[in-house]
């Protein structure tokens, strides 16, 4: 087909100007009043998809940021606990380490004696187990503990290989109380763990 040929329509056309006979300035205005249009249009449909955009990222981001934050929320106590539980080992381990470096001496295994035998409630035997190097320092040292004590009266003292230096146990007719350091040491986690 060539530029000159005619076209043919099914239906009459309605509205029809010639071009040629169109005033320029008119064209142009035409134009420019679709472009803007065509333009505005644009402009709306990128501000309205930009702000769903942004509304959408909004909310993932405080979705994100309630689970950060609960997920904190649910650690802090496990934190809390676990810390807990460190300096408790920690002071633990410090006391062993306090305890274990401490010299024996003659006045610590009485003192021990001593605040074991106050224990025993109304007991005319009593039995002091020590280690054999600690009674035998109470022995060289002359300890006054072993003619006995003015609460209790007088005390039979034996060496026992189940206790450790600066420890002892105390045995009556009624039971054994177990002043021993690693039983202290032990009594003492607990009640830091209760």
């Amino acid at each position: 087909m060539k530029w000159s040929d005619s076209i043919p329509f099914p239906r009459p056309l309605r509205d029809v100007r010639l071009l040629v006979q169109a005033p320029v300035q008119d064209w142009k205005d035409f134009l420019q009043e679709r472009e803007a249009a065509a333009y505005e249009r644009g402009r709306q449909d990128g501000e309205s998809t930009l702000s769903k955009q942004l509304l959408q990222q909004r909310n993932e981001i405080a979705e994100m940021q309630h689970g950060v934050l609960q997920s904190l929320t649910n650690a802090i106590p496990q934190v809390v606990q676990a810390t807990e539980t460190a300096l408790m080992d920690l002071a633990l381990e410090a006391a062993r380490r306090l305890v274990a470096g401490l010299p024996i001496t003659s006045e610590m295994i009485e003192a021990v004696v001593r605040e074991t035998v106050q224990q025993v409630e109304g007991s005319a035997e009593i039995t002091v187990q020590l280690h054999p190097d600690d009674l035998a320092l109470l022995r060289q040292h002359q300890s006054p503990v072993l003619n006995g004590l003015a609460e209790t009266g007088p005390l039979r003292f034996v060496t026992s290989s189940e206790v450790t230096r600066g420890g002892c146990l105390v045995q009556t007719r009624f039971g054994m109380i177990d002043a021993r350091r690693e039983t202290k040491l032990e009594q003492l986690g607990l009640s830091l763990l209760s």
